[in-house]
């Protein structure tokens, strides 16, 4: 008997949770919200499945670093901008339906030729979620030829809201000026890679601006996460979460 009520009772999880939530062949956590739970699941790099409300949404989905053959199709995909590590166009191919919108910056825009453009501070409320496109830049860090990596205006960071919750994914960035103006951030991905982005001390005062609540570093390459956790140390009120996201 009490064989049956167990088996009846993994059975009553199983179907109530989406299959893109239970059969996720990646790390996942999942982030409460007021309207229900938001599973995130890394795949690698700058690579991220948002899935809540019954929806999948990627962000920078690219096959180099992960094997998208068994991932759930998507129902939304958020490019930040057009470096191959970020918009890879065979990876977006493979996990599209008919109805999988994408929105991505004209750059990338002038290659894919559909989907819905985002320039930087425009905000739009796309399948029931608020989406803010706001600034990721380089001002320190620079080609040979002196150019930023990423020039201003080029590149997307998104804050998406799920329920209440206010979630940050940088893209490719420094710790630019307007992260000051962000407002209130729950969950905040900083990418922390050389010499592309962020120093371990640049990330540590985008924290210190940004005071997100959850801090998930992430594009991180090479960098010595030890070192990052311990100068982070001195911050209160921001929980540091590692996960695998070379």
């Amino acid at each position: 008997m009490i064989k049956k009520i167990w088996a009846t009772l993994a059975l009553f999880i199983l179907l109530a949770c989406p299959a893109s939530c239970a059969d996720l062949p990646c790390r996942t956590d999942t982030i409460n919200t007021a309207e229900g739970g938001l599973t995130v699941g890394f795949l690698g790099h700058a690579s991220l499945l948002m899935v809540f409300g019954g929806k999948n949404i990627y962000i920078d989905p690219c096959g180099q670093f992960f094997d998208y053959s068994k991932m759930p199709k998507a129902d939304l995909i958020l490019i930040t901008h057009e470096h191959k590590d970020h918009f890879d166009l065979e990876t977006i191919e493979s996990i599209l339906t008919g109805k999988t919108l994408v929105v991505l910056t004209e750059s990338c825009a002038l290659q894919y030729k559909e989907g819905l453009v985002m320039r930087n501070d425009e905000v739009k409320t796309i399948m029931g979620l608020k989406i803010e496109a706001v600034p990721a830049y380089n001002i320190v860090h620079k080609r040979p030829s002196g150019f930023p990596f990423h020039l201003k205006g080029l590149g997307n960071g998104y804050i998406i809201t799920f329920g209440e919750k206010r979630v940050y994914v940088a893209g490719d960035t420094e710790n630019i000026p307007e992260m000051a103006d962000l407002g209130e951030i729950d969950v905040a991905f900083l990418p922390v890679n050389l010499p592309f982005t962020m120093t371990v001390d640049m990330a540590a005062d985008a924290v210190k601006a940004i005071k997100p609540r959850i801090f998930y570093p992430y594009h991180l390459g090479e960098t010595n996460t030890a070192e990052l956790v311990e100068v982070l140390k001195p911050l209160s009120g921001t929980e540091v979460r590692l996960r695998d996201m070379k």
